[in-house]
């Protein structure tokens, strides 16, 4: 839904086609996280959109793991740095850990769809394992409660919600 207060006048809403293609389509993301005392961690990484929902992974010993355990809340952003074009689209959530053995394998082939032989993961374990060797990965779900895409020509304020 267009918010008008945040709108320029003659703006239209996004469609939310576009805005889940703009977000699919992104090769990298960033993600927020909230620390035990609070404070936000902010990272960048890789990620897919599968089931209408945006999955990423996470080493066992990485900051925003930590941060999860204890707090599942996140934003997930995207978009372009230009003032005058683009769609920047944020995706708030919960994280889910996956680690059901079929679920994974299609995740990972997600990924592979998505980033090629440099990405390639392995399912196993409960997790993700990068077939050219390298650390097992948790990989997480997060499922949209609202997203928020903001266009800039003209500018728009859009909010979804689910």
């Amino acid at each position: 839904m267009l918010d008008s207060r945040y709108s320029e006048p003659g703006a239209t809403e996004v469609p939310w086609e576009t805005v889940r293609e703009r977000f699919a389509g992104a090769g990298v993301y960033w993600l927020t996280t909230v620390r035990d005392e609070g404070r936000p961690h902010v990272t960048p990484l890789i990620g897919v959109w599968l089931d209408e929902a945006f999955w990423f992974t996470t080493g066992a010993e990485e900051q925003k793991r930590r941060n999860l355990h204890g707090n599942a809340a996140v934003a997930v952003t995207t978009g372009t740095d230009a003032l005058h074009e683009g769609l920047d689209v944020v995706v708030q959530g919960d994280a889910a850990q996956v680690e059901d053995q079929g679920t994974l394998e299609r995740a990972a082939q997600a990924w592979l769809a998505k980033y090629g032989e440099e990405w390639h993961f392995e399912a196993r374990d409960g997790g993700f394992h990068h077939v050219q060797g390298g650390q097992r990965a948790d990989v997480f779900r997060v499922t949209p409660l609202a997203v928020h895409a903001f266009g800039k020509d003209p500018y728009s304020q859009n909010r979804y919600t689910f």
